[in-house]
């Protein structure tokens, strides 16, 4: 019988999200590199996706708002996709420093694949807390939306009711510091 014990055991809710977020987006490189994309690829013609579907025509610092990533990093990653012709850059004629992206017939058609594999991965994961659609994991959900709305102070970490300072009972693993 093997003495190894499962990552989760003591383990603090920092060192599981960022055990699960890599999880996540190791699978979803591998589940969407066949189509050409790399996970964070997937995430920016995705939402550009979902935000043309709303109706929005969204400036490369939008869809950097939108997805979290640093609009230095959109950029180049729009540029990767847009040499691959997947979307296209265009000024935006009201604000010239602004640029409008796009999806391409190809690129809309690349990313309709992409996001049935990826939504079939997301069942996959979500599987034990009864699926994409069940009550655990709409919760599940609504709890990380709640952690994701709590803004950090980038210089600490420190969000806004912890005063900067951890409290002398926390105890941080060497997986945290990293």
């Amino acid at each position: 019988m093997s003495s190894v014990k499962p990552v989760s055991e003591n383990a603090t809710p920092g060192f599981l999200v960022w055990r699960l977020s890599t999880k996540w987006r190791v699978a979803v490189d591998r589940a969407v590199g066949p189509l050409g994309l790399t996970h964070a690829q997937y995430s920016l013609v995705a939402s550009l996706y979902g935000m043309h579907r709303a109706g929005e025509h969204p400036s490369q610092r939008r869809l950097a708002d939108h997805t979290g990533l640093e609009p230095l990093y959109v950029s180049k990653l729009a540029r990767s996709l847009e040499a691959a012709g997947l979307l296209d850059r265009t000024r935006d004629p009201s604000d010239p420093r602004a640029v409008r992206l796009t999806l391409t017939d190809d690129g809309r058609e690349i990313t309709l694949r992409a996001i049935s594999v990826v939504q079939d991965l997301l069942e996959q994961l979500l599987e034990p807390l009864g699926g994409l659609g069940g009550e655990r994991a709409r919760a599940f959900g609504h709890e990380l939306a709640v952690l994701l709305d709590v803004p950090l102070d980038p210089r600490t970490g420190a969000g806004p009711r912890s005063g900067g300072t951890p409290p002398p009972s926390a105890e941080i693993s060497p997986e945290e510091q990293s």
